[in-house]
C-alpha cells in the first residue's frame, strides 16, 4: 500500500491551511458563496440539498484500517455517525459542517488521505479494481500504475480547468471489474505479441444525459510511455472540448463530433510531437513506486479448512456467504471477503462508524491491515485466510454485515438521489429499499443469480443506471416522481448501454415491474443462464408485453422518454 511522502504530507497540509482561510472568510462574510464555491470545489465541498457535503479520495479503491478508523471518527464527531461509499471508490458526508470542514480535512492529512480534485473540471479519484493484487485472473497488478497517475495528474497546471471533470479508471484482469470502457479514459492491462505487458486505452465512455460506451484508442502501449500518452489525450480534449454548452463539454461528446480516426489521429500526431522523456517515468522512480505494492508475504497453505467445512454443514447463512461473498485469492488458502453494505431495508452504500470500526479491526487482526472499496459501494478484505472465516463471518455478523448478496439482485447501486442531492428529480434511496426487500428470500435471490441492478435519481446517472443489467432512472413527471426502467446494460467486458423499455412508472409501481420483468426472466431462461444472456437472447419483447400488455409498447425514442 503507497504512503504518502514528505512532499505529500507538506502539500495536503499547505492545502487544508489555505482552505481554512478561505473558510474564515466566507464565514466571516469577506467572501460572497459565489466567490467561495470554486474554492470549496477544489477540496469536494458541495452544497447540497440540506448541508454541506464533503466528498474525500480513496485512490484506487485502498485503505489501511487506521485511515478506514479515521474516517468513522470523523462520522461520529463532524457528521451524523455514518458515511457513504461511492461509484468512484470514495466516501460522501452529506452533513458536513462548514466551520469545521477544515478541522476534517487535518484529521485527514494526519491518515495521509484528503479531498482535492474530488470535485471540479479536473481529473478525478483514479478507480480500479477492487480485487487488483489478489485475483486470480489478474495478468498484472495496476494500482502502481494508479498511483502514478494520481501522482502525475494532482494539481497537474495543464488540467486544473478542463471543459468538464475527467475520469479515468484502470484495470489489470481478465474480467474488467472496473468498467473502464464508461470512463473518459479507460486503461486495461495486456499481453503484447511477444508477451511483454502493455496498455490498451480507451477513451470516450461515460454515462449522464448521452451514454456512450469508450472505443480504443490504441491497442497496445508500452508501460514506460503512458504519462506521455495520457498527456496527449488530455491536450487534444483540452484545445477542442466544447466549453460553451455543459451538455457538450465531455471527451465522450468531442470523439463522436469528430469520430474515433479522427481523435486517434491527433492524439498520435499531439504525441510524436511531445518531449516524452520529461513526461514519463524514469525505471528506477516506477521500480519505488512498485515496490509499496509488492505482494505480501502469504504462504500458501490447504484450499479447504475443516472449521470453515463444519460451519458450512451446520449454518446455512453462512454457506450462503461463503458461496457469495466469498472469492478464491491468488494465494492458495486465502480468500477474498466482500463485505456487503447492501442488507435489505438499508441505504445502498452506507456504513456506520460502528461498523467501518469493525471492518477496520478485522482488517488489521486478520486482513494484513488493508480494506478495499468498490464501485458497487461495498467493502472488500482482499486478504484472509481461510482458517480465520468462521470468526471474520461472526464478527461481521455482530455488525450486521454478512448479507450474502454479491452481485445479486439486492446487491444494488444507487445514488443519494432527491434524498440529499438538488440536482435529482426523484428519489432512489427508497425504491432501492423497497426492491430488496422483495428479493429479500436468500433462495429466490440465488435462483434469480448474477444480476446487476442500478437506479439513479437523475439523468447524471451517478448510479450507473445506464450500464445495469436493469437500470432505473428517476424522471420528473409533471411534478411527480417517476421512474423509467432500460433493460440489457452491462458494465463489463462486453459494455453495453441498456434500453428503454417503455413509459415511466410511479414510484409505488416499481417494485412490481422488476418483480414482472424477473418473472419474466425466470419463465424464458435456459439451464444456468443469467439474466443478462437471457435477454440478449429473447430481447425486449417479452419484458415489454408482460409489463405494458403488448410488445409495441413504449417504442416512442429513448430521447422522448427521457423527456416524458
Amino acid at each position: 500500500m503507497y504512503r504518502y511522502d514528505e512532499f505529500d504530507a507538506a502539500f495536503v497540509r499547505s492545502r487544508t491551511a489555505q482552505f481554512r482561510d478561505q473558510v474564515a472568510r466566507r464565514l466571516s462574510g469577506e467572501i460572497s458563496e459565489e466567490q467561495f464555491r470554486p474554492l470549496r470545489l477544489q477540496n469536494g465541498l458541495y452544497l447540497q440539498l440540506h448541508a454541506y457535503m464533503l466528498r474525500i479520495a480513496i485512490p484506487y479503491g485502498v485503505l489501511s484500517a487506521r485511515q478506514l478508523e479515521q474516517l468513522a471518527l470523523i462520522a461520529r464527531k463532524h457528521d451524523r455517525g455514518y458515511g457513504h461509499f461511492t461509484t468512484r471508490q470514495n466516501i460522501q458526508f452529506h452533513w458536513a459542517k462548514l466551520e469545521e470542514v477544515p478541522d476534517v480535512l487535518d484529521l485527514l492529512a494526519d491518515v495521509g488521505m484528503h479531498a482535492i480534485q474530488t470535485s471540479g473540471n479536473c481529473i478525478r479519484n483514479t478507480t480500479a479494481d477492487p480485487y487488483a493484487g489478489v485475483a486470480i485472473d489478474e495478468i498484472e497488478d495496476p494500482r502502481p500504475w494508479a498511483e502514478i497517475i494520481r501522482q502525475w495528474s494532482t494539481v497537474h497546471p495543464e488540467f486544473l480547468f478542463l471543459p468538464r471533470k475527467f475520469k479515468i479508471a484502470i484495470t489489470g484482469a481478465a474480467e474488467d471489474r472496473a468498467a473502464t470502457l464508461f470512463h473518459d479514459i479507460g486503461i486495461r492491462i495486456v499481453k503484447g505479441k511477444g508477451g511483454e505487458t502493455g496498455f490498451a486505452i480507451y477513451a470516450g465512455g461515460g454515462q449522464g444525459r448521452t451514454p456512450c460506451v469508450a472505443k480504443e484508442v490504441r491497442g497496445f502501449l508500452p508501460k514506460a510511455e503512458l504519462l506521455s500518452y495520457l498527456e496527449a489525450v488530455m491536450r487534444v480534449y483540452n484545445l477542442h472540448g466544447r466549453r460553451d454548452n455543459l451538455f457538450k463539454s465531455r471527451i465522450k461528446i468531442l470523439i463522436n463530433a469528430l469520430g474515433i480516426e479522427e481523435f486517434r489521429r491527433q492524439v498520435e500526431e499531439e504525441w510524436s510531437k511531445m518531449d516524452r522523456v520529461s513526461i514519463d517515468l524514469p525505471q528506477e522512480e516506477y521500480e519505488r513506486i512498485a515496490a509499496y505494492f509488492k505482494p505480501l508475504p502469504l504462504v500458501p497453505g490447504p484450499i479447504t479448512n475443516e472449521q470453515v467445512a463444519a460451519r458450512r454443514k451446520s449454518d446455512a447463512a453462512f454457506d450462503a456467504w461463503m458461496r457469495n461473498n466469498v472469492l478464491p485469492h491468488r494465494v492458495a488458502g486465502y480468500g477474498i471477503v466482500n463485505v456487503s453494505l447492501k442488507k435489505p431495508g438499508m441505504i445502498p452504500g452506507d456504513a456506520t462508524a460502528e461498523q467501518m470500526d469493525v471492518v477496520a479491526g478485522l482488517a488489521r487482526k486478520y486482513g494484513h491491515d488493508e480494506i478495499r472499496v468498490t464501485y458497487q459501494q461495498n467493502l472488500v478484505l482482499p486478504n484472509i485466510a481461510l482458517a480465520d472465516l468462521v470468526a471474520v463471518y461472526d464478527t461481521l455478523a455482530e455488525a450486521d454485515l454478512v448479507t450474502a448478496n454479491t452481485e445479486l439482485i439486492s446487491d444494488i447501486i444507487a445514488c443519494p438521489g432527491l434524498d440529499y442531492c438538488n440536482l435529482a428529480n426523484a428519489r432512489s434511496i427508497p425504491v432501492a429499499q423497497e426492491i430488496a426487500r422483495r428479493f429479500a428470500d436468500q433462495s429466490v435471490a440465488e435462483d434469480i443469480g448474477k444480476l446487476r441492478l442500478n437506479i439513479s435519481g437523475c439523468i447524471n446517472a451517478c448510479g450507473h443506471h445506464h450500464s445495469g443489467n436493469i437500470g432505473i432512472l428517476g424522471v420528473d413527471k409533471k411534478g411527480t416522481e417517476h421512474y423509467q426502467i432500460t433493460l440489457g446494460g452491462s458494465p463489463k467486458d462486453d459494455a453495453e448501454i441498456g434500453t428503454i423499455l417503455g413509459p415511466s412508472f410511479p414510484a409505488e409501481d416499481v417494485a412490481d415491474a422488476i418483480e414482472t420483468i424477473i418473472a419474466t426472466y425466470r419463465a424464458n431462461r435456459l439451464e444456468g443462464e443469467e439474466f443478462l444472456a437471457t435477454y440478449r437472447r429473447i430481447g425486449r419483447d417479452p419484458f415489454k408485453a408482460a409489463l405494458y400488455g403488448n410488445p409495441e409498447a413504449g417504442t416512442r425514442s429513448d430521447r422522448q422518454l427521457q423527456e416524458a
